[in-house]
């Protein structure tokens, strides 16, 4: 149930299932008979977990077959893994918690009582939180889909992610999902021994929920500070993106955002921004190139930020760029993308393990280098700074934030989602990027060369898109917008600090583990 809580599945009436997403699995681990010995139930929840995990995956990403078959289900298959540890916790930590950890033989009396419920509950979304931390940081990290962004619909709720990041969603969802899963449980026991009690579990979690969508109302109202109007216009050009590679077509590349950024300057942009390595030879590097962006450049008051590839000797590195050219392209500020999508902008070992360059082929002919951090944008037409994200960096919570703390007033994200044609990819990395917008408090501008290009204000709600009068968006035009830009934004407690609340789940699951061990050991015959 998990997979569908994405787009397109979210569109078809499914908007209630994040709320009980992981119930049905709680209730296989919590309530279904499982074996007595500490080995058989971990084999058994760690396979329940794996399995429901990798189906999750597939359904979810099964936009990765439009680029290859194989790695769409070999991801997927480690991918299950994660819910697979979160399994284990589950039936082996929190099952027996939930049946009082012994204290009696009848096990009728188990799940009645609504502490006991609570801190299940609350362990299990934390462990949730926790296990999906481990998966956007470890071996560089697959962030893609936290379950708090199915979420980003409700918009005063997802606000506590300027607390907590996405992943107090995360909580909020498993919480919910964990106590829809122990309360039909318990009521079916209550109506079994004609004996039913308050649901103090339940109505404490409907609370918490309250409480925070309260919480979001109050920021939605608060007054908005002192802003400064950007005029932005975005080119997309909707180029296939093997065109990139074909030398023949690198003049229609050229010609076709020209003649946007034209059509763009004649409307008076303080912007105009091209997308992720909109040009087909190094900006900075090619002269024919770029003698014709000066020249535009030269007619016009606007800064173009481009995203282009760029060399640098010394030392050296070959990047994955945004440009920003200022004072009609006489100076040049540079950000390289920081986070490389692993067999999109290198393969791991590739020197190591040749196979993996060969299962790839000639998509990743060369390894990019990762820029050695954020960086600012300073513009010079407005007193603007301009946070920059390449590609899928819009998903990654703590590479934004760091952007934000830097003093960014506007997150600017270039990018290129052709490589998986007019599929849903589209749909889910704009779904993802929402959630930094709230995250940071700062709005945010996308320009995609095809996909989703947007606006998105601060509190993550969609003001503006490109697209077709059929609701198309992959199609070929220019954003013209005016964003509100903050001269002053106020700094969030994730901006501040961080991941803090998915490390507090991590230390409290591994708290609690240790604690089921050491109460395991005491149990022992012989101890």
């Amino acid at each position: 149930m998990v997979g569908c809580c994405f787009p397109p599945w979210d569109l078809h009436g499914l908007s209630w299932l994040p709320w009980v997403a992981v119930a049905p699995l709680c209730w296989a681990l919590w309530v279904l008979p499982c074996p007595t010995s500490l080995k058989d139930r971990s084999r058994k929840a760690l396979l329940l977990g794996w399995l429901t995990g990798t189906v999750s995956f597939l359904i979810s990403l099964f936009w990765i077959t439009t680029v290859t078959s194989i790695g769409w289900v070999a991801l997927c298959l480690v991918l299950g893994f994660y819910h697979a540890l979160w399994a284990l916790f589950a039936g082996v930590v929190l099952r027996p918690l939930g049946e009082g950890f012994g204290e009696s033989d009848d096990l009728s009396r188990s799940w009645l009582g609504s502490i006991r419920n609570l801190v299940v509950a609350l362990l299990a979304a934390s462990a949730w939180v926790a296990v999906e931390w481990l998966r956007g940081t470890l071996f560089t990290g697959f962030g893609w889909n936290q379950l708090g962004v199915s979420l980003r619909g409700n918009i005063p709720l997802i606000q506590i992610a300027g607390i907590t990041g996405t992943a107090g969603l995360t909580f909020l969802c498993v919480l919910s999902s964990s106590i829809v899963a122990i309360t039909m449980e318990r009521l079916r026991r209550e109506i079994g021994n004609g004996k039913p009690r308050p649901h103090f579990d339940f109505f404490a979690v409907v609370f918490i929920v309250v409480l925070i969508f309260s919480q979001g109302i109050n920021r939605l109202s608060a007054p908005a500070g002192e802003s400064t109007p950007l005029k932005v216009a975005g080119a997309q050009g909707n180029i296939p993106v093997y065109d990139y590679w074909n030398a023949k077509c690198e003049t229609k590349i050229m010609e076709e955002y020209l003649r946007q950024s034209r059509l763009a300057l004649s409307m008076d942009p303080d912007l105009v921004v091209w997308p992720e390595a909109a040009t087909p030879r190094p900006l900075l590097l090619d002269e024919i190139i770029f003698d014709q962006v000066k020249d535009l450049a030269s007619r016009s008051r606007a800064d173009f930020l481009i995203g282009s590839v760029h060399y640098e000797q010394n030392p050296r590195g070959d990047y994955n760029s945004a440009i920003l050219l200022t004072d009609h392209a006489s100076s040049a500020q540079i950000y390289n993308k920081v986070h490389l999508v692993p067999f999109g902008e290198y393969v791991p070992f590739r020197h190591s393990f040749p196979l993996l360059s060969w299962v790839v082929g000639n998509r990743v002919p060369y390894d990019f280098d990762p820029g050695k951090g954020p960086a600012l944008l300073e513009l010079s037409v407005k007193p603007v700074k301009l946070g920059p994200l390449i590609c899928f960096e819009d998903t990654l919570g703590d590479l934004t934030r760091r952007s934000a703390a830097l003093g960014a007033q506007l997150l600017m994200v270039i990018t290129n989602d052709g490589w998986f044609e007019h599929s849903v990819a589209t749909r889910q990395h704009l779904a993802n990027a929402q959630l930094r917008t709230v995250e940071t408090g700062l709005p945010m501008v996308r320009v995609a060369d095809t996909g989703i290009s947007c606006v998105i204000d601060r509190f993550g709600r969609i003001k503006q898109t490109l697209h077709a009068p059929d609701g198309n968006t992959f199609i070929q035009g220019i954003l013209q917008t005016e964003v509100a830009v903050p001269l002053h934004p106020a700094t969030t407690f994730y901006t501040r600090h961080g991941n803090l609340f998915a490390h507090g789940c991590l230390l409290i699951t591994l708290m609690a583990s240790l604690v089921a061990l050491l109460a395991r050991r005491r149990t022992l015959p012989g101890r």
